[in-house]
């Protein structure tokens, strides 16, 4: 049976959910998805250079690419790179890697650029042939293969909505409005982490009267003008200048498109709020850490993680379906293992679980885990999943406890959502 990458194989099924849309856009629940395989294989394997103090991203790849490429068919690529190298609202090499991605997918040519980078000998050098995908003969050509789908397929995706790309890519609601010309558009801004935040709508201002913006709103830009990265008083010397113009604001919303807080702003959100008490967001936003009973979450750039305790796990066989979870969770705790406090991530793709110090105990993609569901007693808070370990070994039962039943029907939820085919009771 030939090897298979986990990666590659979740990237197969992601591409299958999203050829089932006729034009994949932005709110297309699998794009995220998507993208971020993409970077984990592009990223996987790529070494660091020796002597050298600056880290290398997959995005170092893409840029050198055009100096280093000698075949002289480069041109999208080239104008692609100097657009990306351009933009004002990336600050990262991993910002600017993820908008470079969205701009392939969208002008249709990611297997092309992937495979020049294959075919420019020293970049793809960069890449250890031992854990890599790009230098393994048996998974190089499937991931190619996906890319060239992925070219084949039409994306409208909305390019200036990068502004959070450095920090995910999750990206928050992003609409824009035309103002007349006024004196004033009847906002108190607030500037903080150098984005522009809406903090008070005026009392019969423009902003008020038109409702195009809420506090806690980010004005992202200004008749192109960019405001990420903004030192104080940026937007008023911009608008001092446009004075009497028609005014094209580029808002981002606090809120994304289910009404729940976009969540890369909950840090930002709440540090608003502590300032001023009174300021009201529409909803109430979740509590922090410091103030949940249970001291269950926690925000790691820009992620919400779960507090949770690994209570230890077990070989279950060859078989790995629901119904084993009723005998595997016993087999666990009868064992009585330490227990051990760590931190839940589930992402988009997979999920990770790391002890306090940050060292990462495991890290499992949806298509390997086969099962997840919560133990019926006593309290309804632990919960488990069956991964494939081996194939000689079969599955192994993993058994963890959340501070309440509602945080552990949510961790299952959000573990059966990561992928359609993982069976799952609550």
């Amino acid at each position: 049976m030939p090897a298979k990458d986990p990666l590659i194989e979740t990237l197969k099924v992601c591409i299958l959910e999203l050829q089932a849309e006729d034009t994949v856009t932005d709110s297309s629940p699998h794009l995220a998805s998507c993208c971020e395989l993409l970077e984990l294989i592009l990223r996987k394997g790529l070494q660091q250079p020796v002597l050298s103090l600056t880290h290398r991203d997959y995005w170092c790849c893409f840029e050198q690419l055009v100096q280093l490429d000698t075949c002289g068919r480069l041109s999208a690529v080239s104008l692609a790179v100097q657009q990306t190298t351009a933009c004002p609202k990336l600050l990262s090499a991993q910002g600017r890697g993820r908008y470079f991605i969205r701009l392939m997918l969208s002008r249709k040519t990611l297997g092309n650029v992937v495979n020049h980078l294959l075919h420019t000998s020293s970049i793809i050098e960069w890449y250890s042939p031992d854990i890599s995908v790009l230098r393994n003969e048996e998974f190089v050509e499937p991931f190619l293969s996906l890319c060239l789908v992925l070219a084949e397929m039409e994306f409208k995706l909305n390019i200036q909505n990068c502004s959070f790309l450095d920090e995910s890519w999750l990206l928050p609601v992003c609409e824009t409005y035309e103002a007349v010309p006024c004196r004033e558009l009847g906002m108190v801004l607030r500037y903080l982490d150098k984005r522009v935040f809406v903090l008070e709508l005026l009392q019969g201002g423009v902003a008020q009267a038109d409702m195009f913006a809420e506090p806690g709103d980010i004005i992202d830009e200004i008749n192109g003008i960019s405001l990420r990265n903004s030192s104080n008083g940026k937007a008023g010397v911009v608008l001092s200048r446009l004075k009497g113009q028609p005014l094209f604001l580029r808002l981002l919303r606090w809120r994304g498109e289910n009404g729940a807080v976009y969540r890369p702003l909950l840090p930002l959100l709440r540090q608003l709020k502590q300032e001023n008490p009174s300021l009201e967001f529409g909803s109430p936003l979740p509590k922090p850490p410091g103030q949940r009973d249970s001291q269950s979450q926690c925000v790691k750039e820009g992620r919400i993680l779960y507090a949770v305790q690994l209570l230890g796990k077990t070989n279950i066989g060859m078989y790995g379906g629901k119904e084993v979870l009723q005998y595997a969770i016993p087999a666990v705790l009868q064992k009585r293992q330490s227990r051990k406090d760590v931190l839940l991530d589930v992402k988009e793709t997979h999920l990770t679980c790391t002890d306090k110090s940050n060292k990462e105990l495991f890290q499992h993609h949806f298509p390997e885990i086969s099962c997840v569901g919560r133990f019926g007693q006593p309290d309804f808070t632990i919960f488990a999943f069956c991964v494939g370990d081996t194939p000689d070994t079969g599955f192994c039962c993993v058994v963890l406890q959340a501070a309440s039943s509602t945080e552990c029907e949510e961790i299952i939820h959000r573990i059966a959502a990561g992928f359609k085919s993982t069976e799952w009771f609550v």
